[in-house]
């Protein structure tokens, strides 16, 4: 049995992961959660915290306030905390047990402290994870199997509203790590402006490539376009079913965790996060900036 501990209880994904992974909705074998820590969170009050710990004591997991004992008897972490600002600081406290490592999405607030978790992991050979869910889903996978060298890219999702920091950052992550997974690596510059309606990003890759990233604020659905020559693929994402949205990404954590797999390398991860940081640099300053990569 392969343990894990649950650092974050400000986040759905706390419950949703727990119920996939051993309670009841399981998806894969071999997994417990034994422990989850919780602390005050601007993203989830106290009071809905306590009805989520009950979920998760229900479930068999004991609820703590303490890393120590959280982690204590862990195989490895699942970092399930929404307030990105501090992912660094927990990630620091993760990377000092040895143990590998799930940061959900996205992997920090800024640039610069991405740039610091993924030096410290290399520092401390930390095995790391980070990713969205919508890599994973099935629709998406269609998308690059039909057109694998797009040259043209278009997608969409919906833009929610932080308690604190960046809404770009915090919920954008899900359709730009679409762009991702479509187009690789390589953004060379980014122009995003900003609108009643959301943010529209256009992304210019160092090839020529151009992908284009909608984030909503008056829709709410996921979805996207690949393109080259006279072929492309147009996918809706179906959010109907919540389990079978996250059960391809549990089962990429699991092989991360037990097989060692690394699905998302952090290159990808990292550029993620710098062309987040770089729409909001954008947006402020009215025109084209380099992503800087």
């Amino acid at each position: 049995m392969f343990t894990l501990a649950c650092i974050g209880l400000d986040t759905s994904h706390a419950i949703k992961f727990t119920e996939l992974l051993h309670g009841p909705h399981k998806t894969v074998d071999g997994f417990r959660i034994l422990s989850c820590m919780r602390f005050p969170s601007a993203f989830h009050s106290e009071p809905d915290q306590d009805k989520r710990a009950e979920t998760m004591k229900q479930m068999g997991v004991q609820v703590t306030t303490s890393f120590s004992e959280a982690v204590k008897g862990a195989d490895g972490i699942l970092l399930e905390i929404n307030d990105p600002s501090l992912h660094l600081k927990y990630f620091e406290l993760a990377a000092e047990t040895g143990l590998p490592v799930f940061l959900d999405k996205p992997l920090a607030d800024t640039t610069e402290n991405g740039k610091k978790i993924i030096n410290l992991a290399h520092k401390k050979n930390t095995r790391l994870m980070s990713s969205s869910s919508l890599r994973f889903t099935p629709e998406i996978k269609k998308c690059c199997a039909a057109v694998p060298e797009p040259a043209v890219c278009d997608v969409f999702g919906p833009l929610g509203k932080a308690p604190t920091g960046s809404s770009i950052v915090w919920y954008g992550v899900h359709a730009f790590e679409m762009l991702s997974t479509i187009m690789g690596r390589g953004a060379d510059k980014i122009y995003t402006k900003k609108d009643a309606h959301g943010a529209v990003s256009v992304v210019t890759f160092k090839d020529g490539r151009r992908g284009v990233v909608h984030l909503n604020s008056t829709a709410h659905q996921y979805g996207g376009r690949a393109q080259i020559k006279d072929t492309s693929n147009s996918f809706t994402v179906n959010f109907a079913d919540a389990n079978e949205l996250y059960s391809n990404l549990i089962t990429a954590i699991a092989d991360f965790f037990i097989k060692g797999t690394q699905e998302v390398p952090l290159e990808n991860t990292f550029e993620i996060q710098t062309l987040l940081n770089r729409a909001e640099e954008s947006i402020a300053a009215g025109k084209e900036v380099a992503v800087g990569l």
